[in-house]
């Protein structure tokens, strides 16, 4: 029987929760068919791990950090580039000289564009906590098989973004949270196979899955994303399409959570 990793990415409340601050609509259902999964096929399933987005409120990409030309708050959803800082439409109130450069390199190196979210999964908060459906099917999980599940944290660093499980968008000098997990790699490529699911689609779940096939191509080759179990952040959704089609072409399933092991 093929050794089974589970990595569910950000399944977390404000993601997760129509009343989180930045719901994934489809993400209430995505959760539940990934608790079924781990209730029908749990004995499959080597070992889980959650990762686990993880914010300041005085974040890069959060609202508190910027102010447009009148000194008012930025407004969340709204795209900042590296020409719209130095014209002076908007301004970051902390690390300007940091913030301009990081700016230019995010766009350099072809990496989204930077957006200004609402503050979400704010350490502490209820926002920040799992999502209970799959709290509770996790915790049944360890009881059933007393394998206990591994959490991630990532996001941590206020002052780039983090929307892939393995890498932060731009490095920080410095600042190790930020760089490559090959560690983390490593351990994932030990499976025979590795699930994929959780949100969104169309940001976390789509960058983690570019920076398998970049950095760790042989764990590509064993990974399934289960596209069942993912959802979009809305008018996202062309994000998340070229990367899944270039994970393909490596190797990598797309199957429906009911599909997984019906494969093996």
């Amino acid at each position: 029987m093929k050794k089974t990793a589970l990595l569910i990415i950000d399944a977390q409340y404000d993601f997760c929760n129509p009343n989180g601050t930045l719901f994934v609509p489809g993400a209430e259902k995505d959760v539940e068919r990934i608790a079924n999964l781990i209730a029908l096929e749990g004995d499959r399933i080597d070992a889980i791990f959650l990762t686990l987005d993880t914010h300041k409120v005085l974040d890069i990409a959060h609202p508190l950090f910027w102010e447009d030309q009148n000194g008012n708050t930025v407004a969340p959803f709204t795209l900042i580039s590296a020409k719209s800082v130095e014209a002076g439409k908007w301004v970051p109130r902390y690390h300007a000289e940091y913030v301009l450069k990081y700016l230019q390199t995010l766009e350099a190196e072809g990496e989204f564009q930077h957006f200004i979210w609402p503050e979400h999964c704010l350490i502490g908060s209820p926002g920040a906590a799992l999502d209970d459906t799959i709290m509770r099917a996790v915790l049944a999980w360890t009881h059933r098989t007393r394998r206990d599940y591994r959490t991630v944290a990532k996001g941590i660093n206020p002052l780039t973004e983090h929307f892939g499980v393995f890498k932060a968008q731009v490095p920080v000098e410095n600042a190790p949270e930020t760089r490559l997990d090959e560690h983390f790699l490593n351990e994932l490529s030990q499976f025979d196979q590795v699930l994929i699911a959780g949100e969104a689609r169309s940001h976390c779940v789509a960058t983690s899955i570019r920076q398998i096939v970049k950095y760790a191509p042989a764990l590509a080759a064993k990974a399934v994303a289960l596209t069942d179990c993912m959802s979009d952040v809305p008018n996202f959704d062309h994000y998340a399409d070229p990367i899944f089609e270039e994970a393909a072409r490596s190797g990598m399933k797309f199957l429906k959570s009911g599909q997984v092991f019906k494969e093996n």
